[in-house]
């Protein structure tokens, strides 16, 4: 017969084996009908000083010119509203490029439609500005998508162009 402590001891060495058979998977909301930009098989890695990978849960997407941070699950889920009476669901969108975008001219311009359905275009602070912080320089925007929804937005600097798509949900 197994003593209480040697009982005890057993149950707390399987209970991590049997918690993990009974996770859940995570569901971010996203309908197979909207075709998010997902991470790529050979990931974009932005070259130095920047860090190779971002924070987590995201993906650094798009080229040496241009690139952002996406989501890993492809939704931006719970955004909130820029005030209490503004409908509109909020984003701060951080784009990042090899030179430096303070001794550039070039303005960032962000475009974004619904592709899932009718709906206003989202709105933008208008052109992004260059940003910076003790380690690190970064162009920054504001966008308010009107619905939630599957958005398609394109980010233009100068020549180099980003297009990806997210679900925009609440």
């Amino acid at each position: 017969m197994l003593s209480p402590r040697l009982l005890l001891l057993f149950c707390l060495m399987f209970l991590p084996v049997l918690c993990i058979g009974q996770e859940r998977p995570k569901t971010s909301g996203v309908p197979s009908t909207c075709p998010v930009t997902k991470p790529a098989m050979q990931p974009f890695v932005p070259p130095p000083p920047y860090p190779a990978k971002p924070s987590r849960g995201q993906f650094w997407f798009g080229t040496d010119g241009l690139w952002t941070a996406l989501p890993e699950s492809g939704a931006w889920i719970g955004l909130g509203h820029y005030t209490p009476d503004d409908p509109t669901f909020r984003q701060k969108l951080f784009f990042w490029r090899q030179c430096d975008p303070h001794g550039e001219r070039t303005t960032l311009i962000v475009r974004g439609k619904r592709i899932d359905a009718v709906a206003q275009p989202l709105q933008t602070d208008g052109p992004g500005t260059a940003s910076s912080t003790a380690d690190d320089q970064f162009l920054v925007t504001g966008i308010n998508f009107p619905t939630i929804g599957c958005w398609e937005i394109t980010s233009r600097y100068g020549n180099d162009e980003l297009t990806f798509v997210v679900w925009v949900g609440k």
